[in-house]
């Protein structure tokens, strides 16, 4: 994966975390498009390499990552609750922003098997990395960091002015 100079439109990050100190790692690289006029972040591909010792289940280990790292994007690009005066603006899933099918990255996953380990177990163990990855590449395609989320367009226009 090369390296790619701050400031462009599109950049790769990295994240990584052990998952509650005791569970499955996991390393995520994600790649983001900014569309500076409008503000608007895309999440177009990602990569995850997970260990998780000895798996049981590869099959559900890796919808269990991909969901997570979905999930975790979503989190990123678009949910938040939003309050005025009266209280919560978003109360139900019509007024909540969340990320729909199209805009959901391909995901590709690789799975290290350690037969000669304990099984680890996964949990949650993709969304940390995963926002992580977003945020840097995020940082690598504008040479600015945001350090509070969603991505929304309205933050990411502020940070790029």
């Amino acid at each position: 994966m090369p390296r790619r100079p701050a400031g462009r439109a599109r950049g790769r990050g990295i994240g990584f975390a052990k998952y509650k100190n005791l569970a499955c790692y996991v390393a995520v690289v994600a790649e983001v498009a900014v569309d500076r006029a409008t503000g608007m972040v895309s999440v177009p591909q990602t990569w995850a390499a997970v260990d998780s010792g000895l798996i049981i289940n590869p099959d559900g280990l890796t919808s269990q990552i991909e969901g997570g790292i979905i999930q975790s994007v979503s989190w990123t690009l678009k949910e938040e609750v939003r309050f005025d005066k009266d209280g919560i603006l978003a109360r139900d899933w019509a007024s909540y922003p969340i990320l729909t099918m199209p805009e959901a990255p391909k995901v590709e996953i690789e799975l290290i098997n350690r037969p000669n380990e304990r099984p680890l177990g996964s949990g949650e163990g993709s969304q940390g990395p995963a926002v992580a990855a977003v945020a840097n590449a995020f940082a690598n395609a504008t040479g600015k960091r945001v350090r509070d989320l969603p991505l929304n367009p309205a933050r990411v226009k502020a940070a790029l002015a």
